[in-house]
């Protein structure tokens, strides 16, 4: 069962944990894209599992729309047409998974796609080997595209698998974001009606939604002055070391897996 939020069920710490995922999310949609992964188990620790998915969703869409306009022109349309079908089939795949768990069994999973997602981006950012031998072929971009559509299906984390593909591509900084902001705009969408047909996403959570909207507004023009001025990869580093601890601390959710599976199983 769904646990219901409206804003006056939320806690001082729970609306803490939105404002601050909120103002990240925008942080994160419109120039330092490391700390948007932040934001999933954040939100996973502060609130149900399966709620917490929801609600962020349309927090990631309100941020998409700023940096769709901001670098609405950059981006690069022939590898959106190799991601995105594979993307949507992904998203179909992460939806029918979803259906059949309960909200205490996510929290685990989120918390095991979340470092998997984050040791792919530290990888990609710690490494010293300019001449990684990365695939650049179409069965690479479906892979890809499926992995994207999975994660941000079942826990809006797919930031981490776009931007391996996408510095696998060597894009400049402007197609990259631009490229990204295209890419999550669209699949956002997509699993709008999905998650509502679930009771993730209901009116009482898009309120509390719009009550935070200015967070995203200051977060996303937050993004746009620290990218001038922070050296991204020591940000990037930071955040790849905060998200760890929140991803390990959703990893003890597994004693309520391991007991929710051993009733069905007695």
């Amino acid at each position: 069962m769904i646990l219901a939020y409206t804003i006056d069920s939320l806690s001082n710490l729970q609306w803490a944990a939105i404002i601050l995922s909120a103002f990240m999310t925008g942080i994160a949609k419109t120039g330092l894209p490391g700390i948007g992964i932040l934001a999933v188990p954040l939100m996973a620790l502060a609130f149900d599992a399966k709620p917490s998915v929801g609600m962020l969703l349309p927090i990631l869409i309100m941020a998409d729309i700023f940096a769709v306009f901001h670098h609405r022109h950059h981006g690069k349309w022939d590898h959106l047409k190799k991601l995105l079908p594979w993307a949507i089939l992904g998203i179909i795949a992460g939806y029918l998974v979803l259906i059949k768990i309960e909200s205490y069994q996510l929290k685990p999973i989120i918390g095991l796609i979340v470092l998997a997602m984050l040791a792919i981006r530290a990888k990609s950012l710690l490494s010293n080997d300019s001449k990684q031998n990365i695939e650049h072929s179409k069965t690479y971009a479906n892979i890809m595209g499926l992995l994207a559509g999975a994660t941000t299906m079942m826990a809006n984390a797919a930031g981490p698998v776009m931007t391996l593909y996408l510095l696998s591509m060597k894009m400049p900084k402007q197609k990259f974001i631009g490229t990204a902001a295209w890419f999550f705009f669209i699949v956002n969408w997509i699993k709008v009606p999905l998650m509502a047909s679930e009771d993730m996403i209901t009116v009482s959570t898009l309120k509390i939604n719009l009550c935070v909207f200015p967070a995203v507004v200051c977060g996303a023009y937050a993004g746009i002055w620290l990218f001038k001025r922070i050296p991204q990869r020591l940000f990037n580093i930071l955040a790849l070391v905060l998200a760890t601890a929140a991803a390990i601390k959703l990893l003890t959710g597994f004693s309520d897996l391991w007991n929710g599976i051993s009733d069905k199983i007695n």
